[in-house]
């Protein structure tokens, strides 16, 4: 899904910052059941979506991982329902199940004959034209219908909403960022600002998550 080696290990890395940053408040927090929930099924994410970002992630199988986040983010619904205290916890809840929907979304492109308007009934015409005439099949054939196969693969609304979520997952980590300054301004000296942003924070990790989703979108877009 991404070319460039150097994106490549940018996601890593985010992703893994992002789950050293959920391991770290697994153990230093004591979090009630459903907040442990949806930490581990972040970990689970970014570990998936460390998968992604290199080749061997490709020949991995799709449609269990698609039907795991597609659970996850039914999770996260209920969650905000009856776990949620208030309105921001709500929020996030909300958000956290748009991000797994959009991970499973990733998996449904990944494997591509599960969207409308893919391969799958290209190739199936393909196939019973072919049958006609073996013979006159030649190798302009071969690549006129390889170019069809990788068109229809990609129907037009994938890539627009592939670029709807690049950006709004950016737009979501410059949100995740400005909150976690914000919510670290003391008054003080020098040093208590050095050291209050070096404290364990949740925001920190959606930015590292939102970050690494964006990337992903745009590479897929």
């Amino acid at each position: 899904m991404i070319a460039d080696l150097t994106v490549r290990w940018i996601v890593t890395l985010l992703m893994a910052a992002a789950i050293s940053e959920y391991v770290l408040s697994l153990v230093t927090h004591r979090l009630r059941w459903p907040g442990v929930i949806g930490h581990l099924l972040h970990i689970v994410m970014a570990a998936a979506m460390i998968a992604m970002a290199w080749p061997f992630g490709m020949d991995l199988p799709t449609t269990g991982p698609m039907v795991f986040f597609l659970g996850a983010g039914m999770w996260f619904v209920v969650a905000a329902i009856v776990f949620a205290d208030t309105t921001a916890e709500r929020a996030a809840h909300g958000y956290h199940a748009v991000m797994m929907a959009a991970m499973a979304w990733m998996y449904a492109v990944m494997h591509g004959d599960l969207l409308p308007g893919s391969a799958s009934n290209v190739d199936t015409d393909a196939h019973m034209m072919s049958g006609h005439d073996m013979t006159g099949m030649d190798m302009a054939g071969t690549t006129h219908g390889s170019d069809v196969h990788s068109n229809a693969a990609n129907p037009g609304y994938v890539t627009m909403l592939n670029w709807m979520l690049a950006i709004g997952f950016l737009i979501a980590a410059i949100g995740w960022l400005y909150l976690y300054f914000s919510r670290r301004r003391p008054v003080g000296a020098p040093e208590q600002r050095a050291s209050a942003l070096l404290t364990h924070s949740g925001e920190l990790s959606q930015v590292f998550m939102a970050a690494g989703m964006s990337i992903m979108f745009f590479a897929m877009a």
